[in-house]
């Protein structure tokens, strides 16, 4: 499963933030919202008006650091788009990979 290599700093079936934030209902959320977590100010300034919608998600994934630079994420990002969407649709429903 690919949350596998987002599990180490993030969750997605419960409000949990860890070094990331939970991205627990991240799709159709607004950016630098999860509640509890200390975003950095790039992310923050970033995510003024932002929704995380499939299409963002899809470009900051591919390259998290280029996107937003400045943000704590060290993830280097996902290459490949299959991974990506295959991605994005657990974080839309993870209960249905289950």
């Amino acid at each position: 499963m690919l949350f596998r290599k987002c599990a180490a700093c993030h969750t997605a079936t419960e409000p949990v933030n860890k070094v990331g934030p939970s991205l627990m209902g991240v799709v159709g959320r607004p950016v630098a919202t999860a509640e509890g977590y200390s975003y950095s100010a790039a992310m923050t300034a970033f995510g003024a008006g932002k929704v995380w919608d499939e299409d963002a998600l899809s470009t900051y994934i591919a390259n998290p650091r280029f996107v937003v630079k400045g943000t704590k994420m060290t993830f280097a990002g996902m290459k490949k788009p299959q991974e990506i969407e295959s991605l994005i649709a657990y974080l839309k429903d993870p209960a249905a990979a289950k």
